[in-house]
């Protein structure tokens, strides 16, 4: 398997090829983010470990370009940034998972093996609710002639909310099959992210919801109320 590691840590990016090298994968390493942009774009790679803070482009504007042009290639965000928003802003331009710096080597290869696996059982298609579609290979979302992009993690939730309607999620398990990691300190992201998804659906004028069932978890309705979290 392939990875493209981007660092501009010189360090870091061989200490990082050694490892991943010594666990089978060939590895390329890049130290700023227009090389990494070029790297990803016109090499063919499993996985992409991603540093958020590189010279001449951030990763997380690398990580936009990339889901824009349609390279659904798993990425793996690193940074020294712990505020929950930048965690957010990640996640929703289409990051797999997030780690941060410094990191257990354990960790990064787990987390590493865990986003290329749920890549590789992903089988782009639509699927259905109401006057909701969702496209699983371009992550649009459209009711009738409106469409929207969804970032990584909203995609996710609202994949398993349509495939899978009127039944209620607790929160561990949307928080399990989005992010990938049990952290019960992580419960606000999913927190906003559902009211972004909110908000995406009042945008499109579409009939269904996501309702809130207290003290339990999360469903997709239509033309339901919602019962505030």
């Amino acid at each position: 398997m392939r990875i493209l590691f981007a660092d501009d840590d010189r360090e870091l990016c061989r200490a990082a090829r050694t490892l991943l090298e010594h666990e089978g994968y060939a590895v390329e390493t890049v130290y700023n983010g227009s090389d990494a942009l070029e790297m990803a774009e016109t090499g063919s790679f499993d996985g992409i470990i991603l540093d958020w803070m590189m010279p001449e482009m951030s990763g997380i504007s690398v990580l936009d370009e990339l889901r824009r042009n349609g390279i659904t290639t798993p990425c793996l965000m690193l940074t020294a940034r712990t505020e929950v928003e930048d965690r957010v802003a990640g996640l929703d331009t289409g990051a797999d998972d997030y780690l941060s710096k410094p990191f257990n080597t354990t960790e990064l290869l787990a987390r590493l093996r865990a986003i290329i696996r749920r890549h590789e059982v992903y089988a782009p298609e639509t699927v259905c609710f109401g006057d909701l579609t969702l496209n699983k290979g371009t992550m649009d979302l459209h009711c009738r002639e409106a469409s929207v992009r969804l970032g990584n993690k909203a995609f996710r939730l609202i994949e398993m909310l349509m495939e899978n309607p009127h039944r209620v999620f607790t929160v561990d398990q949307l928080i399990n099959h989005a992010w990938g990691w049990d952290n019960e300190t992580e419960m606000n992201l999913l927190w906003v992210t559902i009211s972004q998804l909110r908000k995406k659906l009042a945008e499109l004028g579409t009939k269904a919801e996501i309702n809130a069932v207290r003290g339990v978890g999360y469903s997709l309705e239509e033309g339901h109320s919602t019962d505030d979290s």
